[in-house]
């Protein structure tokens, strides 16, 4: 259950224009340009991605490339955290861990990241790649991943 859909305990704070924030950290991400993914949701706690299918972004077989599939759930998980921090702060994933479940193949490809453990340091957010055609979503991938969070580091801001 993402964390927007929990009740929120005493203490818990949404802090300034998450969503702005995240957007404009988004358009500045070039790797997410280059690949043709766009931001289409963001919560408190929890981010989508979506890609269209590309040839150009395939492995050898014709499936979305798995290097394309883990850079889009880490920057679905990394958005995520982005959202429950501080505006002064920013995030750095730290390790991840993808498990590919189905070959990516469809017409297009949905990546929620959703925080699992906020913390004041460290961020805990799990990942699902989903590949859409005709039919149901299927499940591709999944991801956890563990963010830290930056504060006063000269060069990396929001």
């Amino acid at each position: 259950m993402p964390i927007s859909q929990l009740r929120r305990g005493r203490g818990s704070v949404i802090h300034g224009d998450f969503q702005q924030r995240i957007r404009n950290s988004f358009a500045r991400q070039r790797a997410m340009e280059t690949i043709g993914a766009e931001l289409t949701r963001v919560e408190h706690g929890s981010v989508e991605i979506e890609l269209n299918f590309d040839p150009k972004l395939t492995q050898q077989h014709g499936f979305l490339h798995a290097g394309v599939i883990s850079a889009a759930l880490d920057s679905a998980c990394g958005y995520a955290a982005y959202s429950v921090i501080d505006p002064d702060a920013s995030i750095l994933t730290i390790e991840f861990k993808v498990n590919l479940m189905s070959p990516g193949r469809g017409e297009r490809f949905l990546f929620r990241g959703d925080v699992t453990k906020p913390g004041s340091t460290i961020i805990v957010a799990d990942g699902r790649a989903y590949a859409i055609s005709d039919g149901p979503a299927k499940l591709i991938a999944s991801m956890t991943g563990t963010m830290m969070v930056i504060r006063g580091r000269e060069g990396i801001t929001g």
